[in-house]
């Protein structure tokens, strides 16, 4: 572990959804139904989560409507495409790190480059890329794909992709563009690399046409829990995004993460681990336990099956008997980590559709605590002391209020406990993580 790592617990905010992780949560009274494409709205969550002393605000994507659902019941259909949203909250936050996911797959590696930096440059160096590969299948006819790529060419791809940008991100080194008035000398050529890439799936020249960004390069996250995602997450990423339901899974995949990025050479050695958490919170466990009651009543049987069939990877269940066990399914391109997750919960055979159903229409397969504000403060802490995380992306199931109650609720506790943080750091997002900024390479 670096010297530079501080062993406290780090807090993400998952917002992508406008309205909350559960699909019914847009139905609650107090939730704006348009609040995916609200900009006011969003100016709100970031600025509790501000308050609260979250690290950074997360936003996931996919190049394509999130479910296709044919009845009209999910809510994921409308979104704001993050970075230009996450520019726009950097005018309005000051501490908060700002995280987009962009895919490999379906964004060339100049225009990330470029869009990264930008953003790191707007916020004052708060930006961070999650490098994803895109799970969605059904993203590769936007982009004039006949097909998705398979799982290797996916990370054959991010793996030359991420050599392309990080290349980019140091064509300029941080003194090339004096732009001194007196000389007339803007900028330095000796201090201008062309990056001359030629690949398997690129041929780049560089250099990128915006100056070396303040943090060097933004926050690398990655979310693949594969075995691929994890090989890739071990050279590369300095923060995990998982789906871990359960604390001995959870352990057990930091302490192989953690391994895997042994074995390399890395700037910043440590690896911050963050599970997604949904947290469904009150005044008591009763209440607690009644609002999570009173989200999935809301949630049509029909449209658990057809966000289940998105997960497996695309495959139809809406014929399966929901109290018969989960058929056995044909191979998946999709999000293998997540298919082999429901595999898992489907325990063999023994439970059945129904309970699968049950099981993943709360937050797609990531933790779920139930309780009053001193309970999941004890429950988070517990995870984080068995060395399950180092910290989580917390998931409102609604929002804005389950965000307030997060920030008022839980993390006065976690802060009682000693794990968050009261203030934030002065500096840019990797100053406030304790990371060392990279320096160019040549």
């Amino acid at each position: 572990m670096s010297a530079q790592h501080e062993r406290r617990l780090l807090l993400g905010a998952y917002l992508s959804y406008g309205t909350g992780h559960h699909p019914a949560a847009w139905r609650l009274p107090g939730t704006p139904a348009d609040g995916a494409q609200s900009p006011a709205h969003y100016m709100r969550l970031a600025q509790t989560a501000e308050r609260g002393r979250f690290d950074f605000m997360f936003l996931s994507d996919t190049p394509s409507v999130f479910q296709d659902d044919r009845e009209g019941y999910g809510a994921r259909v409308a979104v704001f495409e993050p970075l230009t949203l996450l520019s726009a909250l950097a005018m309005h936050t000051q501490h908060l790190g700002l995280v987009a996911t962009a895919s490999t797959t379906y964004e060339h590696p100049y225009k990330l480059a470029r869009e990264f930096a930008s953003l790191d440059h707007l916020s004052g160096g708060r930006a961070g890329w999650n490098v994803v590969t895109s799970s969605k299948a059904i993203a590769a006819h936007n982009f004039g794909f006949a097909a998705h790529p398979d799982h290797a060419e996916r990370y054959r791809r991010a793996e030359e992709a991420f050599k392309v940008v990080t290349g980019l991100w140091d064509s300029w080194d941080d003194d090339a563009l004096p732009r001194d008035k007196a000389s007339g000398v803007f900028y330095r050529p000796d201090r201008c690399h062309p990056i001359h890439h030629e690949g398997e799936f690129y041929r780049v020249r560089g250099p990128l046409n915006i100056s070396r960004s303040p943090q060097g390069y933004p926050l690398l996250v990655q979310a693949g829990s594969s075995d691929a995602g994890r090989d890739l997450a071990a050279r590369t990423a300095e923060v995990v995004f998982t789906a871990q339901p359960e604390i001995a899974p959870a352990v057990e995949f930091r302490r192989d993460l953690l391994e895997r990025a042994a074995r390399y050479q890395r700037l910043n050695p440590h690896i911050h681990v963050m599970p997604g958490l949904c947290p469904f919170i009150g005044k008591t466990d009763e209440e607690a336990q009644a609002k999570l009651r009173t989200l999935n009543s809301l949630v049509h049987p029909r449209f658990a099956v057809q966000m289940l069939s998105d997960l497996v990877g695309g495959f139809d269940l809406s014929g399966c008997d929901l109290d018969k066990p989960m058929p056995p399914l044909p191979p998946s391109n999709g999000n293998r980590s997540r298919r082999e997750l429901i595999e898992r919960i489907s325990d063999g055979g023994r439970r059945t559709l129904r309970e699968v159903c049950d099981k993943m229409i709360i937050a797609r397969g990531h933790c779920v605590f139930v309780g009053s504000y001193r309970s999941v403060a004890e429950q988070i802490a517990a995870w984080f002391e068995a060395g399950a995380c180092d910290g989580f992306n917390i998931m409102p199931p609604s929002l804005p209020g389950c965000l307030d109650e997060f920030v008022d609720g839980v993390v006065p506790e976690l802060q009682r406990l000693g794990l968050v943080q009261r203030e934030y750091r002065p500096g840019t997002l990797r100053d406030k993580l304790g990371l060392r900024r990279p320096v160019p390479r040549r």
